[in-house]
């Protein structure tokens, strides 16, 4: 389903203190991009066949039902005191985290989630909830991580690719309503030997190749000053490799936009990509923009709402 003018910002929640801190970023953006806010928290134990009632010997309240129906009830709660006025409806629904907010994605404007959960350690392993659901959401996903300096820019990979051009047209609308100045940074590499037998060019003239690069720059940030008056957009031309060159700039950003992945159509999926780097290391919220065809996951029946005062899913 293509999201619509109606589409909410999506939040999962685990309890978790990084949760909460994805329920601010995402309360932020809700009221930035003039969205309702919808808080998730997926309760895997129906899926796992345990039951989520209370014990028969213990309190009413007791239960990974009602634990699960609380964790949604807080957020909700730290959302609308975050961001009075701003509509903001809880759900509980039935699945595996990773499914479940993939799933949502689908008619999300925006996906807001933890580096890591309950787990502490979650967003150093490639099968965490966050790596999992940037690398196959159907909508940008937002990454709360790090502290990002409010008065600094949104920096921006580019690497000349399709999926480039969404990420700078991401980062472009990001800076617009943030009202701050976009830094679009390409990095490239001069022709290495990296094992025997590598045969390299016999002349390898640096400026010619330093002249191509900034145009692939230029070429990518073109017509968007147009578009957008407001929005400054400097570009930084550098050698080397882009994903510690993307962290760097990271400690002085509100945010930094990647591309799920770049040239090569299959390095959105290893730890080794640009964005898996920049999500492990960056020091700021780090937003991943999709493949034009994200591989998706079929989503799960919701079992309850966990606001009695629920508003109507867009």
């Amino acid at each position: 389903m293509e999201p619509t003018s109606t589409s909410p910002v999506v939040v999962g929640v685990d309890g978790s203190s990084t949760g909460l801190a994805a329920v601010h970023l995402a309360a932020d953006a809700a009221v930035r991009r003039s969205r309702p806010l919808r808080v998730v928290h997926a309760f895997v134990w129906p899926k796992l066949r345990v039951s989520g009632k209370p014990s028969p010997a213990g309190p009413a309240e007791g239960g990974l039902r009602h634990q699960a129906e609380r964790v949604v009830t807080e957020a909700v709660a730290e959302a609308r005191a975050a961001a009075p006025g701003l509509p903001v409806y809880g759900e509980v629904v039935a699945g595996f985290a990773t499914a479940v907010l993939v799933g949502e994605s689908t008619r999300a404007d925006l996906v807001v989630v933890g580096d890591h959960g309950l787990g502490g350690l979650t967003s150093l392993i490639i099968g965490s909830v966050a790596v999992q659901v940037t690398t196959h959401a159907a909508s940008p996903v937002l990454v709360a991580r790090g502290r990002p300096d409010p008065s600094g820019p949104v920096v921006v990979g580019i690497d000349g690719s399709g999926l480039s051009a969404k990420a700078i047209a991401f980062a472009v609308e990001e800076a617009s309503v943030r009202r701050t100045h976009v830094v679009a940074v390409h990095a490239y590499r001069h022709p290495v030997s990296t094992q025997a037998g590598d045969v390299l060019p016999v002349v390898h003239d640096r400026e010619a190749l330093r002249d191509d690069e900034g145009r692939v720059l230029a070429e990518s940030v073109a017509g968007w000053r147009e578009r957008y008056p407001q929005v400054e957009i400097s570009r930084r031309l550098m050698p080397g490799r882009a994903a510690p060159a993307l962290v760097e700039l990271s400690r002085y950003a509100q945010l930094v936009v990647v591309g799920g992945h770049g040239r090569g159509a299959l390095t959105g999926l290893l730890l080794g990509s640009v964005s898996q780097h920049v999500l492990h290391h960056a020091e700021c919220p780090v937003a991943v923009v999709p493949h034009p065809a994200p591989i998706t996951e079929p989503r799960f029946r919701t079992i309850a709402d966990s606001d009695p005062h629920t508003h109507p899913r867009p």
